[in-house]
């Protein structure tokens, strides 16, 4: 699933299969980040929770998420401020002295650089493609727009998409392959999933 307005529309409206899959996601997601923060794996429950009570919330007043494609950064910042919440209420009441004072954001630092690294990257391979090519890659992978739109606004059919697509991501993959440095920003991602 894409996390795109339907998808959040879908969450606010209560649909089953969209909140099972949103509390499977996520809840995976936010086990991972906690189990690697030494002395709050025992939260896990409280914060997830919490989390998720917090992200339908917003989701269902009158602001809103006004991007949804960012959903996923949304659900991750609020869980990283429900945590801090909860080391700064237990530091309150003394009832530990080896939690940290603050979270270690210094992953999430390296993370930021490395993504806005490969951001420019792909830019530059982008820039570097026809502009057909160009157009269907980013609306199709980066805007993750339905294809039968992106057929309507490049004037083709989906079977010409097809092969637009096809023929783009091998000449990216080309161009990716020869430039310098890719191999360490794109293969640090496949490990940590």
């Amino acid at each position: 699933m894409h996390f795109d307005q339907e998808y959040v529309r879908r969450l606010i409206a209560g649909d089953r299969e969209v909140e099972n899959h949103f509390t499977v996601h996520f809840g995976h997601l936010i086990l991972i980040a906690l189990r690697n923060r030494p002395g709050c794996e025992r939260w896990v429950d409280d914060v997830r929770q919490e989390t998720f009570r917090r992200v339908l919330s917003k989701l269902r007043s009158a602001g809103g998420l006004h991007h949804a494609e960012r959903l996923g950064a949304f659900v991750r910042r609020v869980c990283l401020n429900v945590l801090a919440e909860y080391l700064r209420e237990e530091q309150r009441d003394g009832s530990t002295g080896n939690v940290p004072d603050t979270i270690d954001n210094r992953e999430d630092l390296e993370e930021e650089l490395i993504n806005s690294e490969r951001k420019r990257l792909v830019e530059k391979i982008l820039a570097k493609l026809t502009p057909i090519d160009r157009d269907a890659l980013r609306m199709v992978f980066l805007e993750e727009r339905d294809r039968s739109e992106v057929c309507r606004i490049l004037g083709i059919d989906r079977e010409h998409l097809r092969v637009i697509l096809h023929r783009a991501r091998s000449r990216f993959k080309e161009r990716l392959a020869r430039s310098r440095g890719w191999t360490g920003l794109f293969q640090k991602k496949s490990r940590d999933r």
